[in-house]
């Protein structure tokens, strides 16, 4: 076991008060047999009323309604966690998931069926080709060496690039492009998975960086294996999620597991810029002065979004 804290600090910026609209927050952790929360704290600016709301895959949302217009929009979140380390993959699948391909038991199939459909399903024949190489119809391979491989062949293929803009690259333009950042590759790995059959969300959350290395939030794909359950895969960092990642939400799809969604109304021209600072390291870690709670420059880092 050990004791995470997350520190995170995104700020927009207006030319002028702009008048906002009910915001979506996705920051606090999720729960579970893997991770305990131990202290949490919200700050938000200007004022606003905040409810708390579980969405239909269990993330914990809150839901914010700002009372005054404002130049500057504040989100701070300041969060220690206990995370416990879990069985590794190979030997938590159960005997009938152990070598691909399988099918899952019946039951499980009907919770599964949504994390299976591909969710860019014009991208099915880019996909099956760059593929092939690592499965040929009619094989019987490892599961866990066969999804490991996978991971390991979008982090030695692609490289990274930190990107600011919102939303995801499809997958057959981070094939072509060659480049994407932990957004990109999370989403193919998903498809990848889904195209093989398998049962594959989106994951956002956070992962453990130096106590004085600056971030952003991270993303990576949870895959379905019978016993084993969803297990995560981190393609950005060849790794498997574990101790050193903090799952936030989960969903379907990669645009309703976003950290902060909301709008504005105001003038075309008032969006002056967006500044995101994460900071997730271990508390017998911690830096020899204070953590800062006012946004700092920002380190780029294979580990950020």
């Amino acid at each position: 076991m050990k004791r995470i804290r997350i520190i995170h600090n995104t700020e927009y910026h207006y030319n002028e008060p702009v008048t906002l609209g009910p915001h979506r927050a996705m920051v606090r952790p999720r729960e579970g047999h893997d991770l305990h929360i131990i202290s949490s704290r919200l700050e938000i600016e200007p004022a606003a009323e905040v409810r708390w709301v579980r969405d239909i895959y269990g993330n914990s949302i809150a839901i914010i309604n700002f009372l005054e217009p404002a130049s500057k929009l504040r989100f701070y979140s300041e969060v220690e966690v206990d995370l416990y380390d879990d069985y590794g993959l190979s030997c938590s699948i159960d005997p009938i998931g152990q070598s691909y391909p399988f099918q899952y038991s019946a039951d499980e199939q009907v919770e599964l069926f949504p994390f299976r459909l591909p969710s860019y399903p014009a991208d099915g024949a880019v996909i099956h080709e760059w593929l092939s190489t690592l499965y040929q119809p009619g094989q019987l391979l490892n599961t866990a060496d066969l999804l490991t491989t996978l991971n390991t062949r979008i982090y030695e293929s692609f490289q990274y690039m930190h990107r600011e803009e919102p939303g995801v690259q499809l997958p057959c333009e981070t094939i072509r492009l060659g480049t994407g950042s932990c957004r990109d590759y999370a989403v193919l790995m998903m498809e990848a998975a889904r195209h093989w059959g398998l049962a594959a969300r989106f994951v956002t959350g956070y992962v453990q960086m130096g106590a004085e290395q600056h971030g952003s939030t991270h993303a990576w794909t949870e895959i379905y294996l019978p016993g084993a359950g969803w297990r995560g895969f981190d393609p950005t960092n060849n790794k498997l999620a574990g101790a050193e990642h903090v799952s936030v939400g989960v969903s379907r799809e990669q645009d309703k597991a976003s950290p902060l969604a909301g709008y504005w109304s105001g003038p075309s021209n008032a969006f002056n810029h967006m500044e995101v600072n994460v900071q997730v390291f271990d508390v017998n870690e911690l830096p020899a002065v204070p953590v800062s709670q006012e946004p700092v420059s920002s380190t780029e880092s294979r580990s950020s979004t």
